[in-house]
């Protein structure tokens, strides 16, 4: 196997787990949207305030609630970040994961902004969501940059 072929399957494991974990985050947000804001093991008030986030006007978006935006975005990650994927060099691979992975992290930096200047509470699991999301931006920017073909 080639080194290129090693690192590309090291970055599909890492960009796999990592979107895994934000998928884990994001199904318990799903359920604790869908049953009740209680589930969430988080503070009720003060600067971290679980369910102050997640029931906030912010978090449905025409219609649509966020966690559902979230874990479909965590669901086409964890297949753009499949080592397989990863080790194929198609530029418009590249670019979908690439995409996606920006999305993410601007999505994440606009809700980090609202829960922090709007709604004065963060969410512990909404912030691991952010985190995950930045992370594989990061992370999925600096593998493309390494492994993209010199053209």
């Amino acid at each position: 196997m080639r080194d290129d072929d090693q690192l590309a399957i090291r970055f599909g494991v890492a960009g796999s787990l990592l979107a895994l974990v934000g998928l884990g985050l994001s199904v318990y947000l799903t359920v604790a949207h869908y049953s009740s804001a209680r589930v969430l093991a988080c503070p009720e008030h003060g600067p971290i305030d679980c369910t102050k986030v997640t029931t906030s006007s912010y978090a449905v978006q025409h219609g649509v609630p966020l966690v559902v935006l979230g874990l479909g975005f965590f669901v086409v990650t964890v297949i753009l970040q499949a080592p397989p994927l990863w080790a194929r060099a198609g530029r418009a691979l590249r670019a979908a994961r690439m995409t996606v992975a920006a999305v993410g992290a601007v999505s994440a930096l606009w809700l980090i902004w609202v829960e922090l200047f709007r709604l004065d509470a963060i969410c512990l699991y909404c912030t691991g969501v952010h985190a995950v999301a930045i992370a594989l931006f990061a992370l999925t920017g600096f593998g493309t940059a390494v492994l993209a073909p010199a053209e």
